[in-house]
Order: C-alpha cells, then sequence, then structure tokens
C-alpha cells in the first residue's frame, strides 16, 4: 500500500531540510517529496499537520534478553517496545545465553527480529569468547551473518593486551569496538556512585575513576591500533573530556549517553532506595549530569542510546545491594529528550535527529535513511504536543523497571514506518 503524509514538518540535517512536506511512500521506499502532493489510487493520507517527520530513530544500545533469558524480554517484546518508542533500529549487545560470539548466534537473532516483523534488528557481536575476556571470539564468522559492531558490554575487556587483539582484528573489518569502561578491580562491590551518595546511604562505591581509566586506556589502544573506537554510556564530565581530547588529535573515537545519566544523578537516589535507579554505570554527580547534557548539545557526544536493561520485578523489589543494574528506557528516550530539551529551547530538532537517527547509523556503517526520493521508508512521525503518563500500562516491554515511572511528559512518537510498512499507528504497535 501507498502512504501519502501530509503537512509533516520534515526535519533531515543531512539534507538540511527543515520544512512542509508531504512525503509519498511506495513499496519500501521513499517516492516523492514535495508540496502538495495530489492524491491517488489505492493510497493512504496520513494528516500530519503540527507533527514532525525524521529519518527512523536508532537505539544503538539495548539488551533484549534473548536467547537465555526471555522472561525478561523476548526478541518480539524489546521490537514492540522499540516500535512503541519511535525506533526503526536497534542494536542489541551480546551477553545474553548463550553470549553471541559465533555466526550462528548472531543469525539467531535476525531470524528472530525477522518473525516479529516490528523494527531492523542489528546484533552486536561479542569481542571475547563467552565476554570472558581471554580470547577472541569468532569476528569474521559474526561479520559475515551480519554483525553491525562488536563490544563485551556488561564486563569490559579486563586485560589491555586481550583488548588490543581485539581491537587489531576488529579493525580489518569495517566494524567499530564498543568498550564497556569498567576496571573492575576499582568497582568491585561498588553498587552506587563513589562519594557523597555513598556515604549518605551507606553502601560501597563505584569511583568515576573506574570508568575513567578504562577511557583513557582504550583510547591509547585506538591510537595504536587505529581500530574505530565508540566508548559506551559514558557518564563522567573527565570522561567526556578525554574523548573531545582524542577527537581533537582526530582519533577514530565516538561516545554515547543515556536518558538517565542526562536527566538523572545522584542526588535522586533517596533512602526510599528505588532500585529502578540502580545503573551501571551508577548515576553521577549533578556536575556530571550537567556536562553530559552539554556535550549532546555541543556535538561533543555523538548518540543518545538507552542501555534498555529489562529485568523482572523480583530482581529489583529487594535489597538494593542485591538488586540487579539497569532500567529499561526504549520508550521514554524520546519522550524525555523532547521534554527536557527540545521543548526547552536547548537543543534543535536538527541536533535531535543528528543523535538519536544519524549518527548512530554512521557509528555503526548503517546505509543512511534520508528523507528524499529513492532512500528506504524507515521513518518515524512525532507529536511534539502529546502527553504521556510513564507508568506500568504504559509500556510494550515485558519488564517495567523505569528509571522515570511517575513522570508526565510531552512529546512522543505516534507512527513508525519499517520499508514502508505502517508498523506504529497512532500510538499502537501494528
Amino acid at each position: 500500500m501507498a502512504f501519502l503524509l501530509k503537512s509533516a514538518h520534515v526535519v533531515d540535517p543531512q539534507l538540511g531540510l527543515d520544512d512542509i512536506r508531504d512525503v509519498l511512500i511506495e513499496g519500501k521506499e521513499i517516492k516523492a517529496v514535495e508540496k502538495g502532493i495530489e492524491c491517488g489510487e489505492d493510497m493512504e493520507v496520513i494528516d500530519c499537520s503540527g507533527k514532525y517527520l525524521v529519518p527512523g530513530l536508532v537505539d544503538m544500545h539495548v539488551h533484549f534478553r534473548d536467547p537465555g533469558f526471555e522472561y525478561k524480554e523476548t526478541m518480539e517484546t524489546g521490537a514492540r517496545a522499540a516500535t512503541h518508542g519511535g525506533f526503526t533500529d536497534v542494536a542489541t549487545m551480546p551477553n545474553t545465553d548463550p553470549v553471541i560470539d559465533t555466526g550462528t548466534g548472531v543469525r539467531y537473532q535476525i531470524d528472530r527480529a525477522h518473525a516479529a516483523n516490528l523494527c531492523h534488528v542489528r546484533p552486536i557481536g561479542s569481542l571475547t569468547r563467552g565476554q570472558k575476556g581471554e580470547a577472541l571470539a569468532e569476528i569474521g564468522d559474526m561479520v559475515m551473518e551480519g554483525a553491525c559492531a562488536f563490544s563485551d558490554d556488561g564486563h569490559g575487556v579486563q586485560s589491555a593486551g586481550m583488548m588490543r587483539t581485539c581491537m587489531d582484528y576488529v579493525s580489518q573489518f569495517d566494524r567499530v569496538a564498543i568498550a564497556h569502561c569498567e576496571d573492575e578491580s576499582l568497582t568491585v562491590h561498588g553498587v552506587i556512585n563513589e562519594g557523597r551518595a555513598s556515604t549518605r546511604l551507606g553502601m560501597f562505591g563505584w569511583p568515576a575513576l573506574g570508568e575513567e581509566m578504562e577511557i583513557y586506556r582504550d583510547i591509547e589502544l585506538c591510537r595504536l591500533t587505529g581500530c574505530p573506537l565508540h566508548i559506551a554510556h559514558i557518564s563522567t564530565a573527565k570522561g567526556l573530556e578525554l574523548v573531545k581530547a582524542a577527537k581533537a588529535e582526530g582519533l577514530p573515537v565516538t561516545c554515547e549517553v543515556t536518558p538517565h545519566h542526562l536527566f538523572l544523578n545522584e542526588e535522586d537516589i533517596s533512602s526510599v532506595y528505588d532500585t529502578n535507579l540502580k545503573m551501571n554505570p551508577p548515576l553521577r554527580l549533578k556536575s556530571d549530569m550537567e556536562a553530559l547534557v552539554e556535550g549532546v548539545i555541543d556535538g561533543s557526544i555523538d548518540c543518545v542510546v538507552t542501555d534498555h536493561a529489562p529485568h523482572a520485578q523480583h530482581e529489583k523489589d529487594c535489597e538494593w545491594e542485591i538488586a540487579f543494574f539497569g532500567t529499561i528506557g526504549l520508550e521514554t528516550s524520546l519522550p524525555l529528550m523532547l521534554n527536557n530539551l527540545v521543548r526547552t529551547g536547548k537543543m534543535s530538532w536538527s541536533r535531535l535527529v543528528e543523535v538519536m537517527a544519524v549518527r548512530p547509523r554512521e557509528v555503526l556503517r548503517l546505509r543512511p535513511v534520508r528523507i528524499e526520493v529513492s532512500s528506504r521508508a524507515d521513518l518515524t512521525l512525532i507529536d511534539p504536543a502529546s502527553e504521556v503518563t510513564v507508568d506500568a500500562d504504559y509500556f510494550e516491554s515485558l519488564s517495567k523497571n523505569s528509571a522515570f515511572l511517575g513522570q508526565t511528559l510531552v512529546g512522543v512518537a505516534t507512527d513508525v514506518f519499517v520499508d514502508g510498512r505502517h508498523t506504529l499507528k497512532d500510538g499502537i504497535v501494528a
């Protein structure tokens, strides 16, 4: 079926486009982008007045828990959450059971995603076998099956020598090594940011240095190997300064940040001990949060990701020390960015599209999506005035462990097109 999107405010910084247009979708592609396209036969017309149309959003850091932990999230429920959140593409981290460290594992995830038939799922392969940091995983085999990047996310490669070997190998395949930067000799037993929060609440601290030392190490390994390096879920101002210095040198280094590190900090953790605020890396200082916001706005940070980390209720409804790390985020990421940065005038729509659609595709070496003739019809339609209440009923995700429960946000995706298929219709997953 053909779709005619009428009077959408189209924003695509790749084309310098920020204006009202009609967009015609036929099959898997965009057939026309003009003013005043006439409606034809067998064409569904969608009134987009007051809404923004952008290239499909990409989240390059999610955990779908499939295989092995399907009680938390499956490929289907994860894809539903992504679609509900306005995403056309997601990249899945490999810390499943078994770990995605072979071509077979990559193919399994792709096939399961095809069965769900909602969004594009781009598997990220493990750097080391079993994510144990001891032996190289089957990098070449995974590339052949469709792995878009490589990471030992959730652990990080502890040995500098092993990380060098990984980066030497990954660099041969035009892929990026995604670094979970955590020196476990410094973070052992840590469950909260080390400093005032850990002292006030009486818990083992996770120092910023445990992240910053590995950011420095991996940047130096990038210099040595030439392998493109992407720093995952950056959380400190000093870590960001290290990345900015590497970029200024011309090193192939990029980084990402999560909404929870942009809009929450350690002061939000109270004596209620809300375990939905237990993250890895942990919520940092307010000054770190403010530096990260500035980094997103000024272009120092390349991508906004969710680190979508679903957990069952019993894994969060317990003492802080034993609760699992992480929060879900696919369905709140766009509303949080719109509510806190775009609506306040701190960030332009063009910059939003860059960090949530354009740069993630570039980092992952995915084919660009532009709102122009012959481009793939992967599109997100956004209502900037629609209000959502973040509660358990709002989520399509199988798990409900959101750090933003109870908030009311303004701005949400209403429609999503993936390869020309209408996967989200008026806020309802198809």
